[in-house]
């Protein structure tokens, strides 16, 4: 079994209680392996020789009413292979917990502190870790997810995996904030196999908020704006000529390319868009 060499932060949202697990290595699609979380409960990054099963096993244990150091515990108890593995911990409550065995590959460790535990293991050094917890704590002006994907770029930079890079991957969890309501995972993104994976992380959540998270505040379109827009529907086939003014059939044709785009949540009628749908648009079509 190959060691997940990786560097994972571990975290909890003060103000929303939202947990998440920010993940990145010279490993294929180490998002299928390292993180695990619920909402509620807590959240886990298992790596270095990885053992999946932590995950599972340790939300349970922290549901039922047990503790970072309890799940610690049971796992150094029943793994004969424990030495060889890292993992983080964090609970809702805030209470976290990181391990690093004594037989994970160089540079290898770690720090937690309330609400946070950072780890890795073949890393280029300890200022990855220092990198992840300092960019976490001063980045507090930014929305929760954006703040751990802020963390994450700041150790890849400082160095990150040794080795190089391969994958990433961000889950956020938050009750009732998953598809439509129904989950609690807001947020599950992975780059599964590039040469620089945390930026395209960035994109992904970019997009993530696009689709699923932006707050609808529409602002007149601009007569320029329409103009293009008539020009777009006639190219792809929803007009069959640019109209003369906004009208039903103009609407009818944009709200069919917003849905072929999935973006038709974010369309609430008129001559008004988003500026961040607007801006999809040209990028998409020019």
């Amino acid at each position: 079994m190959p060691p997940i060499a990786t560097f994972s932060l571990v975290a909890r949202d003060p103000d929303s209680g939202d947990l998440g697990v920010a993940v990145a290595s010279k490993f294929l699609a180490v998002g299928a392996v390292v993180p695990h979380a619920r909402a509620g409960v807590g959240a886990v990054a298992t790596q270095s020789y990885a053992n999946p099963s932590y995950g599972p096993r340790a939300l349970a244990i922290l549901e039922a009413g047990g503790l970072p150091e309890h799940a610690h515990g049971a796992f150094r108890a029943s793994d004969p292979d424990h030495p060889q593995r890292q993992y983080g911990i964090v609970a809702a409550g805030g209470q976290a917990l990181t391990f690093t065995g004594d037989a994970c590959h160089p540079w290898a460790g770690g720090h937690a502190e309330a609400g946070l535990a950072a780890q890795g293991n073949l890393l280029t050094g300890p200022e990855v870790i220092e990198a992840l917890v300092t960019t976490f704590r001063e980045r507090d002006d930014l929305p929760f997810p954006e703040r751990l994907l802020a963390a994450l770029l700041a150790a890849d930079r400082a160095g990150g995996d040794r080795r190089g890079r391969q994958s990433a991957a961000l889950l956020v969890v938050g009750e009732g904030k998953g598809y439509g309501g129904l989950s609690d995972r807001w947020i599950d993104l992975r780059v599964d196999d590039h040469p620089d994976p945390v930026p395209e992380l960035g994109r992904l959540l970019e997009l993530h908020r696009l689709y699923f998270t932006g707050e609808q505040s529409p602002e007149p379109l601009s007569a320029a704006d329409l103009a293009w827009l008539g020009e777009l529907l006639v190219a792809e086939g929803e007009l069959p000529a640019p109209p003369k003014a906004w009208g039903p059939a103009f609407e009818a044709a944009l709200r069919r390319l917003l849905g072929r785009e999935n973006l038709e949540n974010r369309y609430a009628g008129g001559p008004a868009l988003e500026p961040g749908v607007l801006a999809y648009l040209r990028r998409r079509f020019s």
